[in-house]
């Protein structure tokens, strides 16, 4: 089924963009992205808890996470960081790690940070899946991650 959805699906229908307004400086919301230590306090969805957090944020420079399923599941990601414009935009790959720690399929997230009323404007960009129901996973995982990302910025 992959393959036919790769074949017969629309590239634009495989891309996911989300867009969220933070009450935090663009600053800090850009910091929480690329500092390991305040990374792992928000990502992962509801009721996941990230148990490694590796990162070397510089362009060329690789990340790799963990994130533990309430049922105790781990799954690492991989991937490695193509541009980074501070504060203002954040490029990278991203992909789960197979059993033997080699990535999957890859996908490529932009993020941009925009000011907006001493608020930020972040638009996340993920392309390009393999199927709908995968972007559609992500979507799900992603916007609860970001719902983290707002009580963690919150609690700053």
């Amino acid at each position: 089924m992959v393959a036919k959805d790769r074949e017969t699906i629309p590239t634009s229908e495989r891309e996911l963009t989300i867009t969220r307004v933070f009450n935090a400086p663009r600053s800090l919301v850009f910091n929480v992205w690329t500092q390991p230590e305040h990374f792992s306090c928000w990502l992962g969805p509801k009721d996941f808890t990230a148990i490694a957090c590796h990162m070397n944020v510089q362009v060329g420079g690789m990340y790799r996470a963990c994130i533990r399923s309430p049922e105790g599941n781990d799954h690492w990601m991989q991937g490695i960081y193509r541009e980074i414009i501070e504060p203002e935009r954040l490029v990278f790959t991203f992909a789960w790690e197979d059993e033997n720690n080699r990535p999957k399929h890859e996908t490529l997230v932009t993020i941009t940070f925009k000011e907006q009323d001493n608020k930020t404007l972040m638009t996340f960009q993920q392309a390009i899946f393999e199927s709908i129901e995968s972007r559609d996973s992500h979507n799900t995982g992603w916007s609860e991650c970001f719902d983290r990302l707002a009580t963690y910025l919150t609690a700053l």
